[in-house]
This record gives C-alpha cells, structure tokens and sequence, in this order.
C-alpha cells in the first residue's frame, strides 16, 4: 500500500478529488491518502496557504495529488503551486496532450508532451518595485547550466523511455542571448548524448504558429518555465481544453506530484456538475509512478469509454452528466 497526499483544492476541488479517489478505489489502486489543506481554504482555516502540516505530509510521503488551488492575481499570498515546486524541487513539469475521442476540439491526430523547467526563469521569483511610489517594478529571470541540462536530459531520457522520436527546444535566444541561448546551449550539447532522438530547436512565437498550424509535428517540447506555462495551456486547448488535461512534477530527490492544471471554476463548485478527468488522468500518471500501471491502464480505459459518449460526458464538453454520473461511467467501463 503506498501512501500519497491528498491537497483536494478550492472552488471544485473537493468535488472532483472525491470523484477520483472514488474512482481509484474502484480500478483496484492501492493508495492509502493523507489528507493536506493549501489555498484559500487553508488561508480561511489556518491563516496560512501552505501550512507546514502540509509540507511535512508531502515530505513524509514523497507523493501528493493536488486538486486546483486559487491564487489572487496582484496582490496576496504567493502562488502555492510554484511555491510547492521550488519548495520540493519539482523541477520536470510533464503535460501528456492527446486528442482522446468524443471529446469536442479542432484536432484528431495530437500526440505530444510538454515537459516544462519547473523551479527557475522568471518564477523564480526574483523581482522588486524600483522606486517608493510603486511605478515601475523589476522581474530578474533565472537560468542556469545545472537547471537547464536536468530538465533536458529528462525531456530526452522520457523520449526514449516512451519511444518518442524527436525533442523541440523552444526558446526566444535570437533575442534573449544570454538566459535563454544558454538553455539552447545545453540543449545542443545535450542532444549529442542521444544519437537515437532527433533534436530541433524553435523560436517561441514560430512555436505557437506551428503548434495550431501543424500540431501532428511536434513529439517532445522542452521549454524553459514561462513559455512552457504558456505553451502547456495551448497545446490543452488543442484536444478539449485544460478540464481534460493531466500533469506531473518530478523531482530529483524522489519527490512527485500530480495535479489539475485548470482552475477553481467557483461559478459551479458545490453544484455537482463538475469535471474530473484532469485529476482523473494525473492520478493515472501517479499509479504509473508508483508501479500500479494495470490499475492506471483500467482508469484510463474507463476514462475514454466514458467521454466517447455525450451521455456520459460533463457538460463543459458537451455532454449531459454531472459529476457522479461521468464517475459512475468511469468505473463501470473501466471493470
């Protein structure tokens, strides 16, 4: 029995965590959960939103499963999210995108990966006001050899792991020739190491043309933190959006957490209308971590069978379920 922690999230997260460690159980996973309070939610019950309860429950388990948290823009607390990655040095942020059938979008051939630097750029964190009247403000991006080449040397290593063919390198160093023609420097030289992948380096901007234009052309992107926030939400938007979208931060020290990467939606929380497919699938990527691949596999399977299918659909993709019937869909295909 392996135990994880479980941060359920704000707005819909209690909700569609119910509905995945349901369907855990259901698929035979073998997971033991520690519960764990961050967000609003903690902010409201422990005047913290992260407490240290739940740094250590993750530092004890090494594994956690996060539903959405909500994060002020501007002003208030810091991101818990980036604070959680710089915290356990979830450096590799893995984003699987697959066209999945029944689910509505423009594409039918999307079979691509995003895997992010987590920890440096300009969510480092390094940035200060410039003058006392608050008018102008400074952002410091970060990029180093040692960061650059672990999470290239990831990208490379899950390649060839999960027989894919090619690595992309997006970057901006035609203009940013230091920060990020170093990260494009590790990656030449990185790609050396591994005369079985193709390895290509892009412009950022050419990127996000291609990826709408031709999206069936990209296998494994590597980007540094910013342009791969951005770029993982868009390659979403190509096969149904962020609510079918599953995410992975690895670490080094052994330290893992799978999360939803869309948002609180508070419009509809409590409502029972919500979708749980991102968490869904995330924890499908956790039982693949923890060697319970079977069990993930009859997830996943129970996952498409009941997308294929308006009845059994949520709304937001549209269909005609709420959130117990998709889960109850999930289940009975997946057995």
């Amino acid at each position: 029995m392996t135990t994880a922690t479980l941060i359920e999230g704000d707005g819909i997260g209690p909700e569609i965590a119910a509905a995945t460690v349901k369907a855990i159980e259901a698929c035979g996973g073998k997971i033991t959960w520690e519960r764990a309070d961050a967000g609003a939610g903690a902010v409201t019950k422990h005047g913290d939103p992260l407490p240290q309860a739940t740094i250590d429950s993750i530092k004890r388990n090494q594994l956690a499963l996060k539903g959405p948290l909500a994060t002020p823009s501007g002003g208030g607390y810091r991101s818990v999210n980036v604070t959680l990655r710089q915290t356990f040095d979830l450096y590799a942020n893995v984003r699987p995108v697959t066209t999945i059938a029944g689910v509505p979008s423009r594409y039918t051939n999307v079979d691509l990966v995003i895997v992010r630097e987590n920890t440096e750029d300009l969510y480092a964190g390094v940035e200060h006001y410039v003058d006392p009247r608050r008018t102008a403000a400074e952002s410091i991006a970060i990029i180093t050899k040692f960061g650059s080449e672990r999470v290239i040397m990831y990208a490379f290593d899950y390649a060839r792991k999960h027989g894919r063919k090619k690595v992309t390198l997006v970057h901006k160093a035609n203009i940013l020739k230091m920060t990020n023609g170093l990260f494009l420097d590790c990656g030449r030289e990185m790609a050396k190491r591994y005369p079985d992948i193709q390895f290509e380096d892009m412009i950022v901007d050419a990127t996000a043309m291609k990826l709408v234009v031709a999206p069936e052309k990209f296998d494994v992107i590597v980007t540094m933190n910013l342009f791969g926030d951005i770029l993982s939400d868009l390659t979403a938007g190509l096969v149904g959006g962020l609510g079918v979208a599953p995410a992975a931060n690895i670490g080094d020290g052994g330290c893992a957490m799978f999360e939803a990467v869309h948002g609180t939606a508070p419009d509809i929380a409590g409502r029972g209308i919500a979708n749980p497919t991102g968490l869904m699938l995330s924890a499908a990527m956790l039982l693949d971590h923890v060697d319970q691949r079977d069990v993930a596999e009859r997830l996943r399977r129970g996952i498409r069978a009941a997308l294929a299918s308006a009845d059994t659909r949520t709304g937001d993709l549209g269909g005609r379920a709420n959130t117990a019937q998709y889960t109850d869909a999930v289940i009975a295909a997946a057995r």
